[in-house]
């Protein structure tokens, strides 16, 4: 795999901190890692969108939705678990710890979740600020100048 170096990049850019470190995250990210848990990524609508995340055989408290530093954190822990009477003959039904990680575009935010059916649905809408979205400017025929009378000249005879 190739590995690319940005540092060159910051020492000539200021403010880009939070893109520069997207961009170092997803290119050393592991691509086995993120396959569990598998999940969805809806768009409702134009400003709405859903995340489906399974997580079969954990409870609601054993889960957590959080946001931090622009990024939808979801994880999951069992509890200490209690010695099990059973015996498995075969074990698919995973319940391993996780961490899964979506970076929020900006003005994206989660308004609600819920557990249904073995999945995490997760809810988001995009609030984009007045002053940030696009306005229409009017557009104006041409100007005519309109000429002001002028004073006649008096000139006197003399």
């Amino acid at each position: 795999m190739r590995t690319y170096d940005f540092a060159p990049l910051y020492r000539s850019t200021v403010g880009f901190d939070r893109l520069a470190n997207m961009l170092d995250r997803a290119l050393t990210a592991d691509v086995g890692t993120n396959s569990y848990p598998p999940y969805n990524i809806e768009k409702s609508s134009e400003n709405e969108y859903r995340i489906s995340v399974a997580v079969a055989g954990f409870s609601e408290e054993e889960l957590s939705v959080e946001m931090r530093d622009g990024q939808l954190v979801v994880s999951a822990k069992k509890a200490e678990e209690e010695k099990d009477p059973n015996t498995y003959l075969h074990r698919g039904i995973a319940s391993r710890a996780f961490e899964k990680r979506f970076q929020m575009a900006d003005h994206v935010r989660p308004v609600g979740a819920e557990t249904k059916d073995g999945l995490l649905h997760i809810d988001l809408v995009r609030e984009v600020p007045e002053a940030l979205k696009p306005r229409k400017i009017e557009i104006a025929g041409p100007k005519t100048i309109e000429a002001k009378p002028q004073a006649k000249k008096v000139t006197k005879k003399v």
